[in-house]
């Protein structure tokens, strides 16, 4: 049910009278509603850890895309013109067309691999010739140096935490390079964030609020890090299916290629974003602080934290196994 506070339908003319329900398949950041019967809109209270001026990036993203003929969500402008509406509590709302769809949590086949890998090529070649400065600016969101710095700083001097140890001698054990050039990317390719027909296409990409410009191996590395790994996040045997990463390899290669600078930084990506992670998780361990926690299968934050940054830290060592593996994908 709408949260009455806010007056959505004296704000979009399109809402007047419409069949409002609440998303069940959401996400845990903003509060979500399907509008229409059919569905025609989705309406979104934007979680206040993202700026209005986020909302300048995706109108400016998604009309690029749009123009070069690919599917999107689209900003619905409020009948005052404007990209969101802002609450008295400070909160951003917005409306967005809606894409009809399948969400996949879970990778099921080498196939969706390969048209996941596809439709984030089609996504990064459209952009590849965009020209804008994003308005909003996550520093140091994947700082991979600075998120080890941070876990040591919070284990230091504490009692003993092996998978502390793990994450901080994985890291510096790791070969990759931290200097490769920065490019339009989503940010946050999670399987979730893939809207897929029923015939197993990818069809368009979701929750834009993360577009900015980062380096291709954390961008597919959080991707490959999400979709190749069968166990899924809340496992501790976590490893990196090399057969699904073939199929997003294959996927994103038929569409966009890669620079040979990027091709080698791709093979650490898996490895670096797990690491990443799972520092994040560990440090959440020590400050209990950040990170929901499932109350039914944890006694507390840290209990389910520490079974987080096991899981990836446990994939991490899975990629680096098989760099070699990884490495015949990228050069074949």
């Amino acid at each position: 049910m709408l949260a009455p506070a806010f007056p959505v339908a004296d704000t979009w003319r399109d809402l007047r009278d419409a069949r409002v329900e609440d998303c069940a398949d959401a996400g845990l950041i903003n509060h979500t509603w399907l509008i229409g019967s059919p569905t025609r809109f989705v309406l979104q209270r934007v979680n206040t850890l993202f700026r209005p001026s986020v909302h300048d990036d995706i109108e400016a993203v998604t009309a690029h895309i749009a123009a070069a003929g690919l599917l999107t969500p689209r900003l619905v402008r409020t009948d005052e013109g404007a990209l969101c509406a802002i609450a008295e509590d400070g909160a951003a709302w917005r409306l967005q067309t809606f894409v009809p769809g399948l969400t996949v949590h879970k990778m099921d086949s080498v196939a969706r691999a390969r048209a996941a890998g596809a439709l984030v090529g089609r996504f990064h070649q459209a952009v590849d010739s965009l020209e804008w400065e994003y308005r909003h600016v996550r520093p140091g969101a994947h700082d991979t140096a600075l998120h080890m710095q941070r876990l040591e700083a919070a284990v230091r001097g504490g009692p003993a935490l092996p998978v502390a140890e793990g994450i901080l001698d994985g890291w510096r054990a790791w070969p990759g390079r931290l200097d490769l050039p920065m490019r339009h990317t989503h940010g946050d390719l999670k399987l979730s964030n893939l809207r897929f027909d029923a015939l197993g296409n990818g069809l368009c990409l979701l929750d834009l609020d993360t577009l900015s410009r980062l380096s291709l191996d954390v961008e597919l590395g959080d991707a490959w890090r999400s979709w190749c790994n069968p166990v899924g996040e809340d496992g501790t045997d976590t490893r990196l299916d090399v057969d699904l990463l073939a199929g997003a390899i294959a996927g994103y290669r038929a569409v966009r290629g890669v620079t040979v600078e990027e091709a080698e930084g791709l093979l650490y990506a898996v490895e670096r974003i797990s690491l990443e992670l799972a520092a994040r998780f560990c440090r959440d361990v020590v400050e209990d602080a950040y990170f929901g926690w499932n109350a039914d299968r944890f006694p507390d934050r840290p209990a389910h934290n520490l079974h987080r940054a096991l899981g990836q830290l446990n994939l991490a060592r899975s990629a680096r196994a098989q760099r070699s593996q990884v490495a015949a994908l990228l050069h074949a």
